[in-house]
């Protein structure tokens, strides 16, 4: 009799498991990670991370950095995005991105390279930035740039569709920019920041400071030049490595001399802590907080140390590829990625 109860009870549980399972499947089919490609997915992924990429709430786009280039005239030991290529989109596949991208909740874009003003002589990168401030009407619209190359006509002509102007300076002494490879024949970086200072302001263009902390500048006092230049922000980083750019045997830059300690950083940022407008960048911030596009218009996940590309967002669009650029959002926030980036908005006295 025992044994009989046993089967029944055994015929239950299978049927309520059956039963289970059924109502599971047609409640929620398209919840569960289904074992199927999907445009942009990279096959060889391990498994575990394609389940957290799919798990991983949709991203916007709010600010993308596009490195429309990598060629540049200067040859800065630690650059991190070198000139492994000389290809350029057309103008027309750029401004198709862009409107992709402005679709999908762009607010900022940031034009990079290389050097983005070595292309058809800053033509491109105006046209680019007339489009989006014009055409898209976005919020924010800069450039980062060595400033080599910018003339003033180039203000003239595009100025007014340029939110922030980000000049690279790494060093206030020329014997340091030159150990650096921030200099092209004889251009004096320093004195033509100043220039690009004063040209920002006779156009309205609000005026930023990049710089790289490394072993050659690491120990400069630089709050009295800062402070005389007066930018908007002060964007400070620190040296960073990634495999196969400046790191690495198929690297085009050896930046390991380059590098110094979160220690030495810290020491940098305290020196200079009395600057208002001082925005420090750890490699732990920077490294997975930026949206970057290269020049196929492919997003680049930096978090294993490398540049590993999803697929352009021209074959398979935006929401595909960036499931795949790594990007902490959360980090993006917590760095102050957000700011008041519209020059409509700053009150500056230009």
């Amino acid at each position: 009799q025992l044994r009989g109860l046993l089967s029944i009870g055994r015929a239950v549980l299978a049927a309520l498991r059956g039963g289970l399972g059924a109502l599971c499947w047609s409640l929620a089919p398209i919840s569960l990670p289904l074992p199927l490609p999907l445009p942009g997915w990279r096959d060889s992924a391990p498994r575990p991370e394609r389940e957290q990429e799919w798990d991983e709430a949709p991203v916007t786009p709010t600010s993308v950095n596009y490195h429309f280039t990598r060629q540049c005239n200067y040859k800065c030991g630690f650059c991190f995005h070198t000139a492994k290529t000389s290809f350029v989109l057309p103008l027309e596949e750029a401004k198709r991105g862009l409107a992709m991208l402005k679709e999908a909740g762009m607010e900022k874009i940031n034009f990079s390279g290389g050097e983005p003003f070595l292309q058809d002589r800053g033509e491109f990168v105006g046209k680019l930035v007339q489009f989006c401030k014009q055409e898209l009407e976005l919020p924010s619209v800069s450039i980062v740039s060595n400033g080599s190359l910018i003339r003033k006509q180039w203000f003239e002509k595009y100025g007014e569709y340029l939110d922030i102007l980000a000049i690279s300076c790494d060093s206030f002494d020329e014997d340091v920019n030159i150990l650096i490879g921030r200099r092209q024949g004889k251009k004096n970086h320093v004195e033509n920041l100043h220039k690009l200072r004063q040209w920002c302001r006779e156009h309205a263009v609000a005026f930023k400071i990049n710089s790289v902390i490394n072993r050659f500048n690491v120990e400069e006092d630089m709050n009295e030049q800062i402070k005389a230049l007066n930018p908007v922000r002060w964007k400070v980083f620190q040296c960073l490595l990634i495999e196969g750019e400046n790191s690495g045997e198929d690297a085009l830059r050896e930046a390991e001399k380059f590098v110094i300690s979160d220690e030495d950083f810290d020491r940098f940022l305290d020196r200079h802590k009395d600057i208002s407008c001082l925005v420090p960048e750890s490699n732990q911030k920077m490294r997975d907080s930026y949206l970057i596009l290269d020049e196929y218009m492919r997003f680049l996940n930096c978090r294993n140390g490398r540049k590993e590309p999803s697929k352009s967002i021209l074959d398979v669009g935006v929401e595909a590829a960036i499931k795949f650029s790594g990007f902490d959002e959360k980090m993006f926030l917590r760095r102050g990625g957000k700011y008041v980036w519209s020059k409509a908005d700053m009150k500056l006295d230009w």
